[in-house]
């Protein structure tokens, strides 16, 4: 079973940028597609970037496309997603999350979660 930790969030300007980092234990990142998703407050968890586990291909959540990077550093057993541009509607707590199979349609496993705040 894999623990995922996510790191990297804070206030940041409109415009500016972060990198968000979720570091995995216990298995090995490759193992699994990995996926990126947020909640806002008062709104439903939403989809933001996943990476699949065979081949790393990626997809976006339309909001996010062209703005956000989803990446797997295998070494370091982490996954990041650099966020670009940033918007005061990107505010949200995100989340890292993992599934076996890249034809399941859940994340098995999910991390704590990490602030993202966005000031216009």
């Amino acid at each position: 079973q894999v623990q995922l930790a996510e790191s990297g969030g804070r206030l940041v300007l409109a415009g500016g940028s972060l990198r968000l980092s979720c570091a995995a234990s216990g298995r090995t990142v490759s193992n699994y597609g990995m996926g990126w998703f947020r909640q806002a407050p008062e709104k439903e968890r939403e989809f933001v970037a996943a990476i699949s586990r065979s081949f790393g291909y990626t997809y976006y959540a339309d909001s996010v496309k062209g703005r956000f990077t989803i990446s797997r550093d295998s070494t370091k057993n982490t996954v990041y997603l650099q966020m670009n541009s940033l918007k005061p509607e990107d505010t949200a707590v995100y989340y890292c999350a993992a599934r076996t199979s890249d034809s399941d349609k859940q994340f098995d496993y999910w991390g704590q979660g990490t602030q993202v705040t966005v000031s216009s």
